[in-house]
């Protein structure tokens, strides 16, 4: 069996979908799978985080893999990557969809991070359009949360109305997450047991569930 290509995907920029690659594909990897990286956006911010990684932890243990794609590109090299590894996680540039789409299309899952906004909500709705065209299974990723605000009516209301699933593990707007990604590592090893960690396992578990692995 193919291993399956998780596709990070949100044009809004700011969105944290670097943040959340990189820690969805620590959460898998420490699950037991076989993982790796691959950045398509031109700004590298990913690869950055993966160079630091390797400082800090040593290039043959930071328990991932990573490669660089664009355009085209990474369709075809996340569907070679699948057939080496469980898990081929992608990191999409913002605002593009002439980049992101072939990334989309070679998805088994396309995890949408947004922040619990309306407006932010709504200029979600391009990214969806696009997974919907190609028939992509997708979720939307609450991130950014504030723990001590529940998710109002409105928001509530909002997301239900742009028709796709969401995620039922919401992450929190932690200065852990950013903090831990600085030396290229996750909340999950800068504060092992925490609320930050518990929810980038949930959220690792809910996907592997909507994926059947």
């Amino acid at each position: 069996m193919s291993g399956r290509i998780i596709t990070i995907a949100q044009q809004k920029g700011g969105s944290g979908k670097t943040t959340v690659a990189a820690h969805l594909a620590v959460a898998l990897a420490r699950g037991g799978g076989r993982v790796v990286l691959v950045d398509c956006d031109p700004q590298g911010s990913l690869g950055e985080w993966f160079e630091a990684r390797e400082q800090t932890l040593g290039e043959d243990r930071t328990g991932l893999a990573f490669r660089t794609a664009s355009g085209w590109g990474a369709r075809r090299e996340a569907r070679a990557l699948g057939r080496d590894y469980d898990f081929v996680v992608i990191d999409t540039p913002p605002k593009s969809d002439v980049e992101s789409r072939p990334a989309i299309e070679a998805a088994s899952l396309v995890a949408v991070p947004v922040q619990p906004t309306p407006i932010d909500l709504w200029a979600t709705q391009p990214t969806l359009e696009m997974v919907a065209k190609e028939g992509i299974a997708s979720l939307i990723v609450i991130n950014r949360a504030l723990s001590r605000v529940g998710l109002t009516q409105e928001i509530t209301e909002a997301i239900r109305a742009l028709g796709h699933p969401a995620a039922a593990t919401r992450l929190g707007n932690r200065v852990a997450f950013a903090a831990s990604m600085g030396d290229g590592l996750t909340v999950m090893e800068t504060s092992p047991g925490s609320k930050g960690a518990d929810e980038v396992e949930a959220l690792a578990l809910e996907i592997r569930a909507q994926l059947g692995v």
